[in-house]
């Protein structure tokens, strides 16, 4: 089922075109990611998706619905998350705050304690820490603190912003097992946006390659990983 569909979205900035004509689309159970290099805008697309950037024109539709025009925190209750890129959070709160505010327009508290409990199961390095002053934190930690707060919005497409940005190897190997977990396990659609472009296109289903705001290419993820320009390009082969 098509869940979340972007249609000839482009982004104007004092008269200059940042994202020009994109489309894309996000089928349910989907990992799609969207690579490209520095500068191609990706980021300014996902802001465009999630609403928090005014689109001009263009529009969006989820689960049918066209929500071109509705606010950014107004699409977290209708069941799309973002975890933004730069982490996000709450540093002057603990990890448990934080994890708390993702959830702030639920009213459900039962539900909010043992999701809250399975996203420290999720993430244990966080029940390690939950009465942690969020600043205090790792890189790493802030970006498990940072999904995790997503997730207790119970959102139905996670929206991914950079997450492997600044973090060692063996930690972008969690996140991104995490990412295949949240899919596979717990029926989370998600768009990906990633430099990484080789642990992009080994999680995903499907990718579309942007450059300088446009896409240049999209198709299954297998394919795009023998597309020898792509592998020239991005994959360093």
């Amino acid at each position: 089922m098509n869940l979340l569909k972007v249609e000839n979205v482009s982004m104007i900035f004092g008269g200059l075109t940042a994202v020009k004509d994109f489309n894309l689309n996000l089928n349910q159970g989907e990992i799609v990611a969207l690579i490209g290099p520095n500068g191609a805008e990706k980021t300014t697309s996902m802001l465009a998706v999630s609403g928090i950037l005014k689109r001009n024109p263009g529009s969006v539709y989820f689960e049918g619905e066209d929500i071109s025009s509705t606010e950014a925190h107004k699409l977290v209750k209708s069941g799309i998350s973002q975890v933004p890129e730069g982490r996000g959070i709450f540093p002057n709160l603990t990890v448990l705050e934080n994890l708390s505010l993702g959830a702030y327009l639920r009213n459900d508290r039962e539900q909010i304690k043992k999701d809250r409990d399975w996203a420290m199961d999720l993430f244990p390095r966080l029940r390690e820490r939950s009465g942690q002053i969020a600043g205090t934190l790792s890189g790493g930690e802030l970006q498990m603190l940072s999904i995790a707060r997503s997730l207790m919005a119970r959102p139905k497409v996670l929206l991914m912003d950079e997450p492997s940005m600044g973090l060692a190897p063996i930690v972008v190997e969690e996140i991104f097992r995490i990412i295949k977990y949240l899919n596979k396990e717990n029926n989370t659609t998600i768009l990906l946006v990633e430099q990484n472009a080789l642990m992009a296109l080994l999680v995903s289903n499907r990718a579309y390659v942007l450059e300088v705001g446009t896409i240049i290419n999209e198709g299954p993820s297998q394919d795009l990983r023998k597309d020898e320009a792509i592998q020239k390009a991005y994959l360093g082969i």
